[in-house]
């Protein structure tokens, strides 16, 4: 399995790191347009495989150099910096992925090729990426709110004292301050999260309830102004989903795909079935009638950031 990875700045390092660690590659190749600061990364990350796995990992100067590559990971552009939201980075890195996307497509190979888009406003440039490179949506994948549902189920583990293995819960719709808490899809080892309640006598009002939303859609700016980025947590989701692609897991993940015909086409994040060959499967999860209107208003955002560009 041999995976490029466009983009080796702060976040994309740590996609690269998170990457080897799973120990799915053969083969890693970072592109960057500084030259010295991929050598740099390739170096260091072929160091750290001496202590884990046997992996070749190369820094390339030119497109040509990720030719047989099966997963590409776009983790180029502007990153969020303190007090800017998401859509800050709208034009900025529109251009990026305009750049980007055609040389990727002019040296892999279309027929069986996965595009991972990591770069903000996340669903914005999963469909400007798909629209780019003309592969089906299901192969152009944004990581969308992996993240942000991971977030979520941290936060109801620490809240409830269970383990996030036994939690099932969703952050769906935009990769941004528009994502809708689905609440009304959370389980807790197979059990309505409110009968998990009331079994286990523990309170969850919705006071607590708008706390824990706050928490989970502020968690990045909380971070940014912390530490000037995210990266550990997007590496870790672009980790989860290179598992489920490459060992064909066929595993429910809260994916970004562009879903729909035309000016009704968005790319935002549902429950979707993951596997080798992409996202095999659109899911619909259990909504009340406010979290499918706010759905419904993410997607509107989403497609006129768009329309934007």
């Amino acid at each position: 399995m041999k995976i490029a990875i466009i983009g080796v700045g702060s976040v994309g390092s740590a996609v690269a790191t998170a990457v080897k660690n799973t120990g799915l590659a053969h083969e890693i190749v970072l592109y960057d347009r500084d030259g010295i600061r991929a050598r740099a990364a390739a170096e260091d990350l072929g160091h750290a495989s001496a202590f884990s796995y046997d992996i070749k990992i190369t820094a390339v100067s030119n497109y040509r150099a990720i030719r047989g590559s099966d997963i590409v990971i776009v983790a180029a552009g502007a990153n969020q910096k303190p007090g800017e939201t998401r859509m800050d980075l709208l034009h900025k890195n529109t251009a990026v992925i305009q750049d980007i996307i055609p040389r990727v497509i002019d040296n892999v190979d279309p027929k069986n090729v996965k595009i991972i888009i990591v770069t903000n406003p996340l669903d914005v440039m999963v469909m400007l990426a798909q629209k780019l490179s003309k592969l089906p949506a299901s192969r152009v994948i944004g990581t969308g709110t992996m993240l942000d549902s991971a977030r979520f189920k941290i936060i109801l583990s620490h809240q409830l004292g269970i383990s996030t293995r036994s939690i099932t819960s969703y952050v769906l719709g935009e990769h941004g301050d528009s994502s809708v808490v689905n609440w009304s899809s959370v389980s807790i080892g197979g059990i309505a999260l409110d009968d998990f309640c009331k079994q286990s006598k523990i309170s969850l009002p919705q006071t607590t309830r708008r706390t824990i939303e706050h928490r989970v859609k502020n968690a990045a700016y909380e971070i940014i102004q912390g530490r000037g980025a995210t990266w550990d947590g997007i590496g870790g989701a672009v980790a989860d989903l290179l598992h489920a692609i490459i060992n064909d897991e066929r595993r429910i993940l809260t994916t970004s795909i562009v879903d729909g015909i035309g000016k009704n086409a968005v790319a935002m994040s549902l429950p979707r079935v993951v596997g080798e060959r992409g996202v095999l499967m659109n899911l619909r999860s259990k909504m009340s009638a406010e979290e499918s209107a706010n759905l419904r208003k993410s997607g509107k955002i989403i497609r006129r950031n768009f329309d934007l560009i």
